[in-house]
């Protein structure tokens, strides 16, 4: 069994956006010492687009081959005319209104998000499943999340975007690890508690 992992950043009140998701605000807040944390630990998390440009598309995936995220997320992609934003993993779209996919590499998920992603989960793989931005999504894949990696800029937005669109429920998770930067961003590493 491999894990579902939400990879997200959030402000420090906990928001991943606006409230209409834009998450740019938080963009600028990537720095030098930051950027290599990212293209050490997590480099398929960086759209293949950008790859090329900041002259890491020749790097491996360390911890993913799947990633699985939202249609606002997706959208973001498809506003660039980019169909196949992670073409270095397996890519899924989760959407009840996409209909048909506009790339062969990437499969639309319009019913049962939970059985498809269980299915993914049971796959044999040494790598896990990055579950890539929406609170929506995560909220209806809350009960599969193994792990939290949570990128926590130094701003306060008021309100915008939680990380979790979901019903009350108390989901306990444990620490991990966490790692401070020099501009004031926390990852924090949590392990689902089962």
């Amino acid at each position: 069994m491999r894990d579902l992992t939400y990879f997200i950043a959030c402000t420090s009140d906990g928001f991943i956006g606006d409230p209409e998701g834009d998450a740019s605000a938080m963009v600028s807040l990537v720095d030098a010492e930051f950027f290599d944390f990212l293209k050490t630990e997590y480099p398929e998390t960086l759209p293949t687009a950008g790859r090329r440009p900041l002259g890491i598309d020749d790097l491996p995936n360390k911890r993913f081959d799947t990633i699985v995220q939202g249609r606002r997320s997706y959208d973001l992609a498809l506003n660039e005319g980019v169909t196949s934003p992670y073409a270095h993993m397996r890519q899924y779209v989760a959407s009840r209104t996409l209909g048909e996919s506009p790339d062969p590499d990437v499969e639309i998920i319009s019913d049962d998000l939970v059985g498809r992603v269980r299915a993914l989960k049971a796959e044999d793989s040494a790598y896990g499943i990055y579950l890539c931005g929406g609170a929506e999504l995560a909220g209806a894949l809350v009960d599969e999340i193994d792990e939290l990696v949570i990128k926590t800029y130094p701003i306060v937005q008021g309100s915008g975007m939680p990380m979790f669109a979901a019903g009350f429920s108390v989901t306990p998770f444990t620490l991990e690890s966490h790692r401070a930067f020099g501009n004031g961003t926390l990852v924090r590493t949590y392990r689902r508690q089962r």
